[in-house]
């Protein structure tokens, strides 16, 4: 997933970038409006992050030129807190979602995930890896044509890896993924490690070949041994 940061602070840009790059993000920046525009004329992306306070041109006259050039990447507006009137114009002008600073770095990666999930589930309904195929509008899950019941959070650790296929998921995001805030970081390795064997068991995946163990890091699903 390629996303693009726009925003004018060093000190920020360094600590979305720091944080997003641990989550191995494909990141580019830029520090004013004109080269955001300039890169999302030249690039795809996948999501924008974009501040409304920027020299040149502010986030919101960047965000109705992409609305225009009919660029319909999912769009971030950062805002200065309280400032409901730009949430308004932002939303007006065809923002996804806004996020108002200071925030919290792991809200941040919700509010990224969350909307990853939401154009994921426009673009593509049925994710596949092998003879695995998982509807997320049935939420009905297929070995070959055979129906397997899972649990809602044996489902949701499977969807999120088949979302973000061929990148590795640590286990602190795959369990901040499911579980929200109720997770318990003192007993989420045991809680992931018994989730992660009941559904490769019922996947018939007990070698590990489609769910993979990235030792000290988390798990993968690869393409190629899908």
């Amino acid at each position: 997933m390629k996303i693009l940061i726009v925003d004018d602070s060093p000190d920020l840009l360094a600590q979305v970038c720091q944080a997003l790059g641990r989550e191995r993000y494909d990141l580019e920046t830029a520090e004013d409006g004109e080269a955001a525009l300039d890169k999302l004329f030249d690039n795809p992306f996948d999501l924008v992050l974009l501040d409304i306070m920027l020299p040149k041109q502010d986030g919101l006259a960047v965000l109705k030129e992409m609305r225009a050039a009919d660029i319909k990447t999912p769009v971030l507006m950062l805002t200065a807190k309280g400032d409901v009137e730009d949430r308004i114009r932002g939303l007006d002008l065809g923002a996804d979602d806004y996020l108002a600073k200071p925030f919290s770095m792991g809200e941040l990666l919700a509010r990224v995930r969350a909307l990853f999930r939401r154009f994921s589930d426009h673009r593509q309904p049925l994710l596949m890896a092998g003879p695995i195929s998982l509807d997320t509008v049935t939420r009905e899950v297929r070995n070959d044509r055979q129906h397997i019941d899972l649990t809602p959070k044996e489902f949701s650790i499977l969807e999120f890896l088949l979302y973000n296929m061929d990148r590795a998921i640590s286990r602190f995001s795959l369990a901040e993924h499911v579980w929200g805030d109720a997770f318990d970081p003192f007993t989420m390795s045991n809680s992931i490690d018994v989730h992660i064997k009941n559904l490769r068991r019922k996947l018939g995946d007990d070698g590990g070949r489609l769910i993979q163990t990235i030792r000290g890091v988390g798990y993968i699903v690869r393409s190629e041994s899908a």
